[in-house]
């Protein structure tokens, strides 16, 4: 099915073959609890798995928390100083799941030192440090990706081979929104990391935005330019010490109208505002001859419409079920019609950086490298920058 087997065992070695690569996490929270997750499902899911994710060191700042992570996922040991880790020879892979404000340092340590770099997302806090995170793996030559995990969910997979195909014809429109309730006001949240302009970089542009923006650019192309706005709804909140109050510097909603390079035109919007939404990520793609949506809640469908339907009585959008053994990972998994979920696209997304790593491939374009991770940090950067200016931004990078 196009650039690359959506099985990223094609080729995989002999059982005995398959080289062990260490894994040193930092952080222990949401993303290693992901990823620790896929790490361990990896050898026996994804068979034969291109190689065996050892899962050797994790790292955090609270002794007693990591500790009980450490025991938890099953690794080997822990430390509280990257910097010790990074002294640790039996880690060939430094997996990055830590707020904005801890990607660039320890990712370019681990790097200059021959690391292979999995960082999540957002890549970093603005353009500039994201792109010193990539020239720095571009000197390197480390094998490098971006934990944009969207791209490796079956259906958004399937989405992109069509569009890749030219099955939709010319692409017209891309509409993208994220919507989110957790920071609304009933919540009482304080001012948590995500809301801190120093840590996160920005509110809900990286949080959710980033994803997709980047998806944008994966399913459509190259964007050229942006028209944006952004709200904060909420612009004091409480210190999480209980030491007083402090001004929110983030963003809590953005809408962009941007233009695609190749003449394609698209919205993209995003909220933690959303009251009643938990995770809704809807994508919609209208081409000439078709369209295709998707809906994260509905994970294993498309609604796919195709011009030429016949009969004309019954033409309209028809709901796919993804989970075909033709499908995008499917046959990794369970008989058609048994559905995966969200922590699966991890699985698939580790599996393509082990693949690339063992069997020296390009993680681009299936996988976001450091490039994608910088571009999609420059985008957010223009889009904070038009809606300050109130007018349209050009990207450049």
């Amino acid at each position: 099915m196009g650039e690359q087997s959506f099985t990223a065992m094609a080729g995989a070695k002999a059982e005995g073959e398959v080289p062990h690569l260490g894994i040193g996490m930092l952080g222990y929270a949401f993303m290693g609890k992901a990823h620790s997750n896929a790490f361990t499902k990896i050898p026996y899911i994804m068979y034969p798995p291109p190689a065996i994710p050892d899962l050797v060191a994790i790292c955090g700042r609270n002794q007693e928390a990591v500790a009980e992570a450490a025991r938890r996922y099953g690794y080997q040991r822990y430390y509280t100083d990257w910097r010790e880790m990074l002294k640790d020879d039996d880690i060939q892979i430094f997996d990055n799941g830590t707020p904005p404000d801890m990607h660039a340092e320890p990712s370019i340590a681990f790097a200059r030192a021959g690391k292979h770099i999995l960082c999540e997302k957002p890549m970093a806090r603005n353009g500039e440090e994201a792109g010193r995170m990539r020239d720095e793996v571009e000197k390197t030559g480390v094998k490098n990706m971006i934990g944009f995990n969207y791209r490796f969910v079956p259906a958004i997979r399937q989405m992109r081979e069509l569009i890749q195909s030219g099955a939709l014809g010319r692409i017209y429109h891309y509409r993208a929104i994220y919507l989110q309730e957790w920071v609304m006001p009933h919540y009482n949240l304080p001012l948590i990391w995500r809301l801190d302009k120093e840590v996160a970089g920005n509110g809900v542009l990286g949080c959710l935005g980033a994803h997709i923006i980047d998806l944008g650019r994966y399913l459509v192309g190259e964007i050229g330019s942006v028209a944006a706005t952004t709200r904060t709804f909420v612009t004091e909140r409480d210190l999480p010490d209980g030491s007083g109050k402090a001004k929110v510097e983030v963003d809590d909603a953005f809408a962009t109208v941007v233009e695609f390079e190749n003449g394609a035109i698209g919205t993209i919007e995003a909220t933690r505002f959303g009251a009643g939404r938990k995770n809704h990520q809807v994508l919609e793609v209208n081409g000439e001859k078709g369209s295709i949506c998707f809906d994260l809640e509905r994970l294993n469908e498309l609604q796919v419409f195709w011009v030429d339907d016949e009969p004309k009585e019954t033409q309209g959008f028809h709901n796919v079920l993804v989970t075909e053994g033709y499908h995008p990972w499917i046959e990794n998994w369970w008989p058609h019609g048994h559905i995966i979920g969200w922590e699966h696209s991890f699985v698939h997304e580790i599996t393509h950086f082990l693949d690339c790593i063992a069997n020296d491939k390009d993680v681009a374009p299936l996988g976001a490298t450091f490039e994608d991770g910088y571009r999609t940090a420059v985008i957010c950067d223009a889009i904070l920058e038009s809606a300050a200016a109130r007018k349209h931004i050009d990207i450049k990078y």
